[in-house]
């Protein structure tokens, strides 16, 4: 399938298949797509870093992949994956989107699933995409 890249990436929304729950956004270059079809885990191209990375390669939170769709225009990936471990986020919160924006500010909804400084130590390495 062809797929429209908008100056070499894609975003990956990915949701927990079991849930339905959004875990994080993430963006793909052609590289990125092609191992995580291959491998079966999902990969990211991070953009700070300028390099491929498999989610869970420092943590050991991978994200099994059950489904990958794409939108009607091509240009964005909704992927179904299975979580491998306690969270998906950096910050230690399964889904990245633990924070609900009010006319007060933000606010926390969720709480952490594990103590990211003893999965990352203090270089959180995967907040980097």
């Amino acid at each position: 399938m062809e797929l429209n890249f908008q100056d070499g990436l894609i975003p990956a929304i990915i949701q927990d298949k079991r849930s339905g729950k959004v875990l994080m956004l993430g963006y793909m270059n052609q590289e990125a797509y092609d191992a995580t079809l291959r491998s079966g885990f999902v990969s990211f191209f991070s953009r700070s870093r300028q390099k491929l990375w498999t989610k869970g390669e420092t943590s050991g939170h991978k994200l099994r992949v059950r489904q990958v769709r794409v939108d009607c225009d091509r240009d964005a990936l909704l992927i179904q994956a299975d979580l491998t471990g306690p969270g998906c986020c950096h910050l230690g919160y399964k889904s990245c989107f633990f924070r609900k924006i009010t006319s007060e500010g933000e606010e926390i909804i969720a709480r952490r699933k594990f103590d990211p400084t003893a999965v990352y130590g203090d270089h959180q390495q995967e907040s980097q995409t």
